[in-house]
């Protein structure tokens, strides 16, 4: 398995600490499936985190829900509210 360069490395922790706990977890999980064999313990390493983390961040993956906006450029009923001017 091939890392990261170091510049990609720095703007990712960067971004990993700007996440909140779950985000964090989904977040180490994606980057580790990318990299495939050696890429939980890549990612654990590079953020700083417990590969039990990575793997749950797997399972929350796996249960996000399904987008209801998917195909809608905004949610239903997101437009503006009142008369028009």
């Amino acid at each position: 398995m091939r890392g990261y360069a170091a510049d990609i490395e720095r703007r990712m922790k960067s971004f990993y600490d700007s996440l909140s706990e779950k985000d964090r977890r989904r977040y180490a999980a994606v980057e580790a499936d990318k990299l495939g064999h050696g890429g939980v313990q890549y990612i654990a390493t590079l953020f700083g985190c417990h590969p039990n983390t990575i793997r749950q961040g797997r399972g929350d993956v796996a249960e996000l829900p399904e987008d209801e906006a998917a195909g809608r450029v905004r949610k239903k009923g997101a437009g503006a509210k009142g008369p028009p001017s």
